[in-house]
């Protein structure tokens, strides 16, 4: 029975002028690409405000590739007795992605005098317990997540979840022993695109 249908198909075929021959097989063939295409085709549709990964946060929010690799483990920064700000994030998640211009602007003002670490916590190995010179040691299992060391290694501010930039200069501030906010130029934010803002007076 399906063998007649093919007959008749095919005896249609026969009786059709080669340019519709033609101009049918390029159509057949053209429906057939297209949707093997639309199939296939990754989608490149992401934000800002999604949990799609797109890449490194810091280079397309932020704008700011210098943040990642760390230039320094968290031994190192602890041992040079610096301030550290220690930021626990993820690539794929629209928290950490929004935070990202956060972390950038604390390394445009405090990145010559502190260490700035900034961690993908995919990057913590797993194990039952960390020293405390381990990043591991001060991860909560939330992202972002911010610690804010002072010279001494004590730290100062365990934060997690987006923290505001100001909330983190006032304790930068008693840190450096600089001028508290209320006494110093007030920063007001402009933006810059529809990712970053910068802080002018």
């Amino acid at each position: 029975m399906c063998f007649s249908g093919f007959s008749i198909f095919s005896s249609w075929l026969r009786s059709v002028c080669p340019w519709r021959k033609l101009c049918l097989f390029a159509i057949s063939l053209l429906i057939l690409v297209s949707g093997l295409n639309g199939i296939n085709m990754p989608t490149a549709i992401a934000g800002l405000k999604d949990d799609r990964y797109e890449g490194d946060i810091f280079t397309l929010y932020a704008g700011n590739g210098s943040l990642v690799p760390p230039k320094v483990t968290l031994e190192q920064a602890l041992e040079r007795k610096r301030p550290t700000i220690l930021v626990f994030y993820l690539d794929d998640n629209s928290d950490s992605k929004q935070y990202s211009t956060v972390v950038s602007q604390l390394q445009a003002f405090y990145g010559r005098t502190l260490d700035l670490i900034a961690l993908r916590v995919d990057a913590i190995p797993p194990k039952k317990t960390y020293a405390k010179t381990e990043a591991g040691y001060y991860y909560s299992g939330v992202v972002p997540q911010t610690v804010l060391f002072d010279e001494t290694g004590k730290v100062v501010l365990n934060q997690k979840g987006s923290v505001a930039y100001e909330q983190i200069d006032d304790v930068l501030r008693k840190v450096f022993k600089l001028l508290p906010r209320s006494e110093s130029v007030e920063l007001r934010r402009q933006p810059v695109n529809e990712f970053n803002t910068e802080l002018i007076p």
